[in-house]
């Protein structure tokens, strides 16, 4: 299989197919403000995914179930408003999709029209068929999401690994099997051991973007805020730091303290 990579001006839903076609990997990351995915767009990433984990790092809740649709829209524009290249897939978020696929349909138009995102992403398969057949007819691109889906946390009652047992695993290869048969453009593994997500990215032509699902997939996805460091009470095997910027974060906001107090900020050359 090639490996030549395509030098993509602008990355769109067939983008990433052609990627996973020619034997390229995806890079994805979340980003929930501007400046954070002015600076990961600006370094090369393939997609954005404005997750609903901004519950988590950027509201501070246990789980990702209390962000609400308005502020989802809200950290989608911002993001939209700082990038150039990058895919931007946004999360429907618990509740504006599961029980209604009509509800599912102005949840997913609302996000296209006021954020100006490019497609959005739903945790489920079969369960949630209708909601996405609605989307997917409407045009709206869609992103699946199995293996452990946090919204559905008090269901399974841990973070644990996913689909270990035949069962799950064969519910999660026809899950995806159905996806990609609807329409979806790509689907995100999320915890499952990594030779179900093999199997699955070599049984579908989508690509499959995992994290905490091997390097035997299409692409991974990470939570930027766990990546660079800033979250350090977060430490799933998955997980590579690129940085500490918790500690580097400290020192510099300590060292700013200091400097106020002790009257060495602002110094001559910084004042008018």
């Amino acid at each position: 299989m090639s490996t030549a990579k395509k030098d993509y001006k602008r990355i769109t839903t067939r983008s990433l197919i052609e990627m996973k076609a020619n034997g390229e990997k995806i890079s994805m990351l979340t980003a929930y403000d501007f400046t954070m995915a002015t600076i990961t767009d600006g370094a090369g990433i393939d997609a954005i995914l404005v997750g609903d984990s901004a519950s988590n790092v950027m509201a501070g809740h246990e789980t990702t179930l209390p962000i609400t649709l308005d502020q989802m829209i809200y950290h989608a524009s911002s993001v939209v408003r700082g990038v150039k290249r990058a895919l931007v897939v946004v999360d429907l978020p618990f509740g504006s999709y599961q029980s209604d696929s009509k509800e599912a349909l102005r949840s997913a138009i609302r996000i296209m029209k006021e954020s100006g995102a490019h497609a959005v992403k739903l945790e489920g398969g079969s369960e949630i068929k209708d909601s996405i057949k609605k989307i997917l007819n409407a045009g709206i691109p869609i992103m699946g999401h199995l293996g452990l889906t946090p919204q559905s946390i008090y269901k399974f009652g841990t973070y644990t690994v996913r689909a270990k047992e035949e069962a799950e695993a064969q519910k999660l290869i026809d899950d995806a099997k159905m996806l990609e048969k609807l329409g979806c453009f790509a689907v995100v593994l999320e915890k499952i051991p990594a030779q179900l997500a093999k199997q699955v990215a070599e049984s579908i032509s989508i690509p499959v973007i995992g994290i905490g699902a091997g390097g035997d997939v299409d692409g991974q996805v990470l939570v930027i805020h766990d990546m660079l460091g800033m979250n350090n009470e977060f430490s799933p095997r998955f997980l590579r730091r690129y940085m500490d910027l918790h500690e580097g974060m400290t020192n510099a906001i300590s060292q700013y303290v200091s400097d106020v107090k002790s009257q060495d900020f602002p110094n001559e050359n910084e004042q008018y």
